[in-house]
């Protein structure tokens, strides 16, 4: 199992590597998963357009692109994340910038332990899901 950090045409932001694993790690078994082989791809509005578009025919920007390689209760996926898009939002719902890179970090964690966010109800199980993980968070 492991779980990889990296950029793309971006700086790496400021986080505590082993610690996040850690937290990742917790979230996954809460949710009786194990981690196999996470990638996260940390890059700008730029290149998760394209990713979006090439991948998923979307034309639009977002903060997290979730690709999903699970096998049964072993969590794999690379995870594209748009640092542009998380310091708007972190602006645009009056966050703290680290605290919405984590809330985005786990999503994509949250996506692959078969947790949606689009339809009738999804939405509020999702972000219950981010708080209860990002309280566990602050217990690593």
């Amino acid at each position: 199992m492991a779980v990889t950090y990296q950029t793309e045409g971006v700086k790496m932001p400021d986080i505590k590597k082993r610690e996040t694993t850690e937290w990742i790690k917790a979230v996954a078994s809460s949710h009786g998963k194990r981690l196999g082989e996470i990638a996260y791809i940390f890059c700008s509005d730029e290149k998760i357009l394209e990713v979006n578009r090439e991948y998923l025919q979307h034309d639009y920007y977002t903060d997290i692109i979730t690709f999903d390689y699970c096998e049964g209760d072993r969590l794999s996926g690379d995870l594209f994340i748009s640092l542009d898009t998380i310091r708007t939002n972190a602006e645009q719902f009056g966050t703290l910038y680290a605290d919405e890179l984590h809330r985005v970090i786990i999503h994509g964690i949250l996506h692959l332990c078969g947790i949606n966010d689009k339809g009738p109800g999804e939405r509020e199980i999702m972000e219950a899901a981010e708080n209860k993980a990002l309280a566990l968070r602050t217990q690593i």
